[in-house]
């Protein structure tokens, strides 16, 4: 279980995006799935780490996204990686696809999850990408801080 009230169990997070993008805002959105999607789901079996959303038809989709066949489907399985629907309330939509327009941003499932309610759920960040050197200067001030927690953990301890 995960600190936020709203989250149950996680399926699926997508930790690159955290190392490629900065994360601007983060948006809960429903998903639109069959019934062994939902059933393979719930086994944990899902892969977002090259998944995207973007705008179709006026709607937001949620593509590339590995849901892999449930084994106990029979001939109605699923397919792996369809297009997925998402459900955002309209200003969220609207909000995040003017973003993408006008500021070149991207649209990044960050987790999957379901809720207490039992609802499939995915968290989407509105994301900027990171250039090389920003990576560098991630990934130096993530290694000081835990230079200076193990520097903390000594010197309370001597």
């Amino acid at each position: 279980m995960s600190n936020d009230k709203t989250r149950y169990r996680d399926v699926a997070r997508n930790r690159r995006a955290f190392h490629d993008y900065f994360i601007e805002e983060r948006v809960e959105a429903g998903l639109v799935l069959t019934g062994t999607e939902v059933k393979s789901l719930r086994e944990g079996r899902a892969t977002i780490n090259e998944a995207h959303a973007g705008e179709m038809g006026g709607e937001v989709w949620l593509f590339n996204a590995y849901i892999p066949e449930f084994h106990g489907g029979n001939r109605f399985n699923h397919e792996t990686r369809r297009p997925r629907k998402l459900l955002l309330r309209r200003r969220e939509m609207a909000s995040m696809l003017g973003s993408i327009q006008r500021k070149g941003m991207t649209i990044v499932p960050l987790s999957l999850y379901f809720n207490k309610r039992g609802f499939a759920k995915c968290q989407l960040g509105l994301a900027r990408g990171k250039k090389q050197h920003d990576k560098r200067a991630s990934e130096k001030d993530r290694d000081w801080k835990r230079e200076k927690e193990r520097l903390m953990r000594h010197s309370v301890r001597d």
